[in-house]
């Protein structure tokens, strides 16, 4: 483990650094903390305001008296009824004397010039005194005190404002996610499956760990590394892997985080998410989902984004601007490099591409392992068969299936998860929840297990298809009435002409096999017709495996600022005549394969009505049975003299 400044260590740092850069809403002040007592103190200094004010008011104002004209007034003074007065420059407020039962009376009138006034107080014997108002008081009161008043709760709710990410006053500030050294408890233990993205990584590591040593010869560490992998492959994880195993602080931010409406936000927190990673380097920057700030400049026909681009700009000038020996080191995750801007990917910025591809069935195993660590397993659970029916799933998705066998273990009330719930779980993740309301008639029922024995037969009898592991009748999802589930031995990288006939062959199984049976087609067969012919127009535009049109390919890549819009699939380098000869030779493969298939159902007839027999008795097929059921049909047809 590196070496550490006392500050780096102390984790009193740590918390003040993610107190300032988070607000209430992510994690910020808690209950305690200095920033919410602050908060509560000049909630009380509002309250003591507000008190002071109405009791000055209260205070200067005194009882409301009433106002008089100045002729009832003298009227009173000559009746005797007046007991005291205080005379001032503006007006005369005096006392009234008091009757039994009753509190005495004050009233209010304005001061005119009369000389004899003071005479028949004098006669009368009504004590008077002067009074000089002080001016400056009474604005005070009236208008300095309210405005302070008003300036204090302004700057309150600016403050409050302020406090959270998504702060009037903060917008310029990063709103980054913050995780200390002992935050980060993700290590390269709990990555699997990605062994080449690892050990690209560790030298990343090493360098965190001990910077001398990649300079010692004169070289540096790339300033950044970019992720670059299919959704759920595991590009976060990897990145605070990285974080965790170097024992450094974690930045993290999505790139749609930075880009705002107001112009020169994006840019300002791009400088202030730098500012602070330099602050308390050695650290990692993380930036997930590149895309979307690092979007190709002027990739759009229509127009393009200033605000967007400006962001962008600013982040090139970061990349190129601090030190590779400071410490700092740049993720990013994207999974779509192909829209990224050029001046993203030169040397000098990432310098490092990492590939993260779906993991193969080792990989898919030991994913498995590290995602069942904490899950009850039964004994008859084997993981490397449940990677084997798994193939093309990603991190994400062996998690989830995980996560799934145990709820259904959880909603049996078992104690520990079995095969038999891992096979409900793919079942429910690759075919959809089961429709077990779905009522069907008897007619469909037939059909649908023809249809599925159809596949199923075709699948056995070929030799370049995967095995049949699984057939039901029993509806799932949306519109799936039932499926045939075939599994492979291996991964596959490399799909021969034959193998992709045989599959072919496989799809229309279940058409051609309501063709045989019923003399007539339903409409179930739509998404097996819509697979053949993609199979059939890739073979011919892509793969050159046309015997008519030759080693020739009619496709063409968009590029990327027309694939974003949508527009690739409008482009087209060929003319009518061998768009025509494109039809033609899909539709020869098409009928081709309908032919042979047909033949095949034909021959083994008596198959196709025993399966279909087994699958409307007991809806679902798997298993031994099934496994007998094929070996018996192969054997029927290499003593018939098939070509197998």
């Amino acid at each position: 483990m590196a070496k550490r400044s006392k500050k780096d260590e102390d984790p009193g740092t740590i918390n003040k650094i993610i107190d300032r850069i988070k607000g209430p809403g992510r994690g910020g002040p808690k209950q305690g903390d200095p920033a919410k007592k602050q908060i509560q103190l000049s909630m009380w200094y509002f309250i003591v305001a507000m008190i002071l004010i109405f009791w000055l008011q209260g205070h200067m104002g005194g009882r409301q008296a009433e106002t008089v004209a100045y002729s009832k007034f003298k009227l009173w003074v000559q009746d005797g009824k007046v007991e005291s007065l205080l005379i001032g420059p503006e007006q005369i407020t005096g006392t009234l004397k008091g009757q039994k039962g009753k509190p005495a009376k004050t009233f209010v009138t304005v001061r005119v010039e009369d000389p004899k006034l003071v005479g028949e107080l004098e006669q009368k014997g009504i004590k008077f005194s002067g009074h000089v108002e002080s001016k400056w008081l009474g604005a005070l009161v009236s208008w300095l005190l309210p405005l302070g008043v008003l300036v204090f709760i302004w700057f309150f709710l600016m403050k409050r404002m302020s406090g959270g990410a998504q702060g009037v006053l903060s917008l310029g500030k990063a709103q980054v996610k913050v995780y200390g050294e002992k935050d980060l408890k993700v290590t390269f233990e709990d990555v699997a499956g990605i062994d080449e993205a690892k050990s690209e990584l560790e030298e990343v590591v090493e360098f965190l760990k001990n910077p001398k040593k990649s300079q010692r010869l004169g070289g540096h560490i790339p300033k950044g590394v970019l992720l670059v992998g299919s959704p759920g492959t595991g590009k976060t994880l990897l990145a605070r892997a990285v974080a965790g195993e170097a024992g450094v602080m974690f930045f993290s931010m999505s790139g749609s985080e930075f880009v705002e409406m107001i112009v020169g936000v994006g840019a300002a927190r791009i400088r202030d998410l730098f500012k602070q990673a330099r602050e308390h380097a050695p650290c990692i920057i993380f930036l997930d989902e590149m895309d979307a700030l690092g979007k190709a400049r002027g990739m759009n026909p229509m127009g393009g984004h200033d605000e967007r681009e400006q962001t962008l700009n600013q982040l090139l000038v970061e990349m190129d601007g601090f030190d590779p020996s400071a410490g700092v080191i740049i993720l990013a995750a994207t999974n779509r490099p192909d829209i990224l801007d050029a001046a993203l990917l030169r040397p000098g910025r990432f310098d490092r591409h990492v590939a993260i591809d779906k993991p193969d069935i080792r990989g898919r195993e030991a994913i498995l392992k590290v995602h069942a660590k904490d899950v009850e397993l039964g004994e008859d659970v084997d993981l490397k068969k449940i990677a084997t029916m798994t193939p093309g799933f990603v991190g994400a998705d062996l998690a989830n299936l995980i996560n799934e066998a145990a709820l259904i273990a959880a909603r049996g009330d078992a104690d520990e998860v079995t095969m038999a719930n891992f096979q409900e779980a793919a079942d429910r993740i690759l075919g959809g929840l089961e429709k077990k309301n779905r009522v069907m008639s008897q007619k469909e029922k037939e059909i649908v297990a023809y249809h599925e024995s159809g596949h199923a037969l075709v699948a056995m009898l070929l030799p370049g298809t995967d095995p049949v592991s699984k057939i039901s009748i029993i509806p799932r999802g949306i519109a799936a009435l039932g499926y045939t589930q075939q599994l492979p031995t291996e991964d596959r990288y490399l799909m021969t002409r034959n193998e992709l006939l045989d599959r072919l062959q496989v799809l229309l199984g279940g058409r051609v096999a309501e063709e045989v049976i019923f003399e007539d087609i339903s409409t179930g067969a739509q998404n097996d017709l819509q697979r053949a012919n993609d199979i059939a127009r890739t073979m011919v535009m892509e793969y050159g495996m046309s015997e008519h049109l030759g080693l020739s390919t009619y496709t063409r890549t968009p590029q990327a600022r027309y694939r974003d819009l949508g527009l690739g699939s409008s482009e087209r380098e060929y003319s009518e005549r061998t768009a025509r000869d494109i039809d033609d030779e899909k539709s020869r493969l098409m009928e081709g394969a309908h032919q042979k298939v047909l033949l095949l159902l034909k021959n083994h007839r008596d198959f196709l009505e025993k399966l279909a027999g087994i699958l409307l008795d007991k809806e679902t097929i798997g298993g031994d049975e099934l496994k007998q059921f094929a070996l018996e049909l192969r054997s029927q047809a290499s003593a018939a003299g098939e070509k197998l």
